[in-house]
């Protein structure tokens, strides 16, 4: 698997707009985007440091340690202690409003009532508090601002005093704590974990999906706990009414790109990841939930992405899909490969990988599986090739089997047919020559199987439209 990886953008302004969108297109000049890369490789490593310097504290003041940037207290250039400071002046505040609220008489029914003399006082003061805030930073205090953004970048909070006023600020502070607190509160009920996968499910469709796999999707989408996804553009969305206003006004029905294959309800679209960018690295993100060797993400130009869908009324929706390098030095005609969890064990994931082994015949080569596999890919692609070479010597009816011819046939890498016979005790070395054994049990125990499953989920070469792309 390429080992490409670049850091993702988002935006979060909190419409049905704030997922991952077209913000990640290039638009700088190489020597921009150099710099660009470079902040952001600082900006993840100072996190990091964050993170693992800075385990006592947290934010709140009410906890030992932290386990997310949100909640680490030098982030905020506060230390340990001051954030326990603050935490006991909260609840001094808390104490009191309480006080206050039990002194007021009958407040449910002097609610609509006219403000109290206490209410006057507390909103004068207010007044008072925002009257004294500073028109502008004075030229020390630039100073002392550009000098800390020199110093830590983007892997700091920005300094915040004399922006606006303290009665303010102090707001802004209380907000961040109770944030940092709920977030805590997610990881002790288990719906976050720390340095783990946060992202514990998705709604995709009409389904719920546990995840397997940490995936890295924006922080501040991973440490929701659960993703709402569109099941056709794929863009991700942090609630569930952003994603019903993003449904109702979603024109996609289908993967974008060329539909090749179609019978019956199943089809094959080929998507370009250099024209369809986002999509793929959606795409990309999504399968990482589910696969545990995957490392492509956003460098997605070099390959085309083979999607396969289950039309209904509605629309044609995600099965699996493969992608494949578009200039392969090993012949690879897999990258990567993922069924849906909601349809596995249904047949699609040996349908995906005959469908690359039918493209490579087209393109009059010899296929196989970038390594490393899954341990589900392997288990699926050991059983397809074990399927292959039983129909195979089923149908032959010469006396010499060459293990070239087979490969020529199925498009099968020969080093895989080797693998396979051998795993099947059909392959034995006598008097200095290898010979392939023809184990007609092995071949009845496959025609039974065959025979009580059916031609259901099959690829039938005859529905492919396709003409193999030019290398770009």
């Amino acid at each position: 698997m390429p080992r490409r990886k670049r850091t993702a953008g988002s935006s979060s302004d909190g419409t049905e707009d704030s997922d991952f969108s077209a913000d990640l297109e290039p638009t700088e000049t190489p020597e921009h985007e150099h710099a660009h890369r470079q902040r952001n490789t600082r900006l993840t490593r100072a996190s990091l440091r964050l993170s693992q310097s800075s385990q006592q504290g947290h934010l709140t003041g009410r906890h030992e340690r932290h386990f997310s940037i949100s909640g680490c207290p030098l982030y905020h250039n506060l230390s340990a202690d001051e954030c326990k400071g603050k935490a006991s002046t909260r609840d001094k505040q808390t104490e009191e409003r309480t006080l206050s609220h039990r002194q007021d008489e009958n407040r449910h029914s002097t609610r609509n009532q006219a403000p109290t003399e206490r209410h006057l006082r507390y909103k004068e003061k207010v007044t008072e508090l925002r009257r004294k805030r500073n028109s502008g930073l004075n030229k020390e205090q630039k100073e002392k601002y550009m000098e800390h953004r020199q110093n830590h970048g983007t892997s700091r909070e920005p300094l915040l005093e004399n922006i606006t006023s303290d009665y303010d600020l102090e707001l802004f502070r209380k907000a961040q704590a109770r944030a940092s607190d709920d977030l805590e509160k997610l990881r002790l009920s288990g719906q976050a974990s720390e340095g783990g996968n946060m992202i514990k499910s998705i709604v995709f469709g009409r389904y719920e999906l546990d995840t397997w796999y940490h995936s890295p999707y924006p922080e501040e989408y991973a440490r929701l706990g659960r993703l709402y996804m569109c099941e056709f553009c794929l863009k991700y969305m942090k609630s569930q009414t952003i994603l019903r206003r993003h449904m109702a006004k979603c024109v996609w029905k289908h993967p974008p790109g060329d539909e090749i294959y179609r019978k019956t309800n199943i089809s094959v679209f080929e998507v370009d990841g250099k024209k369809n960018k986002i999509y793929c690295q959606n795409l990309c993100l999504l399968a990482k939930l589910f696969l545990d060797h995957k490392t492509l993400y956003y460098d997605v130009e070099p390959f085309l992405f083979y999607v396969m869908t289950e039309a209904d009324n509605t629309g044609c929706h995600l099965v699996g899909y493969f992608s494949k390098e578009k200039n392969s030095f090993l012949n690879y005609n897999v990258s990567c490969i993922l069924t849906m969890p909601q349809y596995m064990r249904q047949g699609y994931g040996k349908m995906l990988i005959d469908f690359s082994y039918l493209l490579s015949k087209v393109e009059e080569k010899v296929g196989s599986p970038e390594r490393p596999l899954s341990d589900l890919g392997l288990i699926s692609y050991r059983s397809y090739w074990k399927e292959v070479l039983l129909r195979y010597l089923n149908n032959f009816q010469g006396k010499e089997i060459s293990i070239k011819e087979i490969s020529q046939e199925t498009a099968v890498n020969p080093v895989d047919i080797v693998s396979t016979l051998q795993s099947l005790q059909m392959l034995k070395y006598w008097k200095g020559k290898h010979l392939v054994l023809k184990r007609q049990d092995l071949i009845d125990d496959w025609k039974a199987k065959e025979t009580k499953r059916g031609s259901g989920k099959t690829i039938d070469p005859a529905a492919l439209k396709w003409t193999p792309p030019k290398g770009t």
